[in-house]
């Protein structure tokens, strides 16, 4: 089971079939989407946070393969501002997204934090690995924040295009040493 998070200012609560009526809101721009994996469909249809909620995430999760979460303020923690999730695959370990409203706020920075405490600590993975597209400046500033190295450059397919990408990680040592 995935467990609730919570930060300082975030609640990390448990990916539901339900909020994807909200994440459908919020997910479908360009801004959003465009760095992120190409198995994300664009356009976004109509039903894609669904579609992806109900086939992918959430089996997922009952595999034990993944663990997803959405974002969400304290201050309004009905409303969802994003979403994290973890996933056992070679080099990406990690994604996330935030809405337009909320970005450059701080609050991936926290939910990050946050995940990576549970990767380490409460499954016991002995690294996180992430790749990211090169020009995702935003993503690559937050990997830096949390420790994390620079370990691989590669093409790889994104929303946009193929793009030049970085590969990220962390040890477990690593992430401990830096609390």
């Amino acid at each position: 089971m995935t467990p609730t998070l919570e930060t300082k200012r975030l609640w990390l609560r448990p990916l539901q079939l339900t909020d994807a009526d909200q994440v459908q809101r919020l997910f479908p721009h360009w801004e959003v989407v465009r760095y992120l994996n190409h198995v994300v469909p664009w356009p976004y249809p109509p039903d894609g946070a669904h579609t992806f909620y109900r086939d992918v995430a959430l089996p997922g999760v009952v595999r034990g393969e993944r663990w997803e979460w959405t974002l969400r303020l304290k201050t309004a923690p009905e409303q969802i501002v994003g979403g994290i999730g973890l996933m056992l695959a070679e080099n990406e370990n990690r994604g996330f997204w935030i809405g337009l409203p909320r970005q450059r706020q701080g609050l991936m920075s926290e939910a990050c934090d946050a995940v990576t405490e549970y990767w380490f600590e409460v499954l016991k993975f002995p690294r996180l690995r992430a790749y990211k597209a090169l020009a995702n400046t935003a993503s690559s500033r937050i990997s830096a924040r949390q420790g994390m190295r620079l370990i691989a450059r590669e093409e790889r397919n994104f929303v946009s295009g193929r793009l030049p990408a970085e590969i990220w990680e962390i040890t477990a040592e690593e992430w401990r040493a830096r609390k």
